[in-house]
């Protein structure tokens, strides 16, 4: 009787044993599905988040490409008064655009991303052919030295506020003050100043074997027809466009950079956004390392996040393979890199 009602105990704590353990598996399971739930709704509150700020994003970028192209299309018959305000407020309200943008990359998609691109590009575009038309500049007009043997009666005579002739090539006076580029040289050292290129589109084109400097803060900086140079530039305040460049190294802080057709080029770069490429190989990159001394003015000037530096993050639109790195382009090795510029 005594043998019976033991294993009736035991058996009995066998089953609350088992009943303890199976509730505790109820639980736990339970626990677990919960904490799954969680996750998915905290991961679908995440992309709606994201969704809503991609929406916002859209909209007030649409709502303000739109107010620049209205302030763009005011130019048209405007005195030039009018037209330089309008061209500056334009100017001003891209460039915000710009940092938006920038801003706003954490939570956009590439696809999101290359759209506002290429919407500020056509901005910029439409924004440097408004200028263009309304206010012309002329370009450069060289003209050659008056030999010394040619005739006294063949030779102008100078004005009265005239400088005597240096021996060197000129420039017309009033394309002096309004033209700010390069062009058509070899084998020269070219330098402009603040005075000359602040806030101002900046053309260098068709230059072999020559040593550029470029002090102060452009507005934008196109490079075009570049040959074996060697290009530095202080801060530009928003774009840089290269497009058929070859053996040159390059030293640009910019808020973007766009670059077309280049080959064998380095390129010591700052650059708040990204910086994109397009139809190139053996282009290299390295943080920007040219220094002077006015160049934190320069960034100032130039609105540009001096910490803010996307150097290593290049976008090629000819490489679509995610996940595996272009074969266009290259990390330049740390041993060799530039830091010493100029003696």
């Amino acid at each position: 009787m005594d043998a019976t009602h033991q294993a009736s105990r035991e058996t009995g704590f066998a089953g609350e044993s088992g009943a303890v353990k199976i509730q505790e598996r109820l639980q736990k399971r339970h626990q677990a599905r919960a904490e799954d739930a969680e996750r998915r709704k905290e991961a679908k509150d995440s992309k709606s988040v994201a969704e809503e700020k991609g929406e916002y994003f859209s909209s007030s970028f649409s709502a303000e490409r739109a107010s620049i192209e209205e302030v763009l299309s005011g130019c048209s018959g405007a005195d030039r008064a009018a037209v330089t305000q309008r061209l500056e407020e334009a100017t001003a309200k891209t460039v915000q655009l710009q940092k938006f943008l920038n801003d706003s990359m954490l939570f956009l998609t590439q696809y999101q991303v290359g759209k506002a691109q290429a919407a500020l590009l056509k901005l910029q575009s439409s924004l440097a052919e408004a200028r263009e038309e309304a206010l012309p500049r002329k370009k450069f007009a060289f003209r050659a030295r008056t030999k010394a043997t040619d005739k006294v009666s063949e030779t102008p005579p100078p004005e009265a506020d005239a400088p005597p002739d240096s021996g060197v090539a000129k420039l017309d006076g009033a394309a002096e003050s309004e033209q700010c580029s390069f062009s058509n040289m070899d084998n020269v050292s070219l330098t402009k100043t603040a005075v000359d290129v602040q806030k101002r589109d900046v053309l260098l084109s068709h230059l072999t074997n020559c040593k550029v400097r470029l002090f102060g803060s452009p507005s934008t900086l196109h490079l075009k027809h570049i040959d074996g140079c060697e290009i530095l530039c202080g801060p530009v305040s928003s774009s840089v466009f290269i497009d058929h460049c070859r053996n040159s190294t390059l030293a640009i802080p910019c808020q973007q950079l766009r670059t077309h057709n280049t080959t064998d080029t380095r390129v010591y770069l700052q650059v708040t956004s990204r910086a994109i490429i397009e139809d190139c190989h053996g282009v290299s990159f390295a943080p920007f390392s040219w220094s002077y001394p006015t160049l934190e003015e320069d960034f100032g000037v130039s609105g540009l996040d001096r910490d803010r530096n996307n150097w290593s993050q290049v976008d090629d639109f000819n490489w679509l393979a995610a996940g595996t790195h272009s074969p266009n382009w290259t990390v330049i090795p740390e041993a060799d890199r530039k830091t010493t510029w100029d003696p």
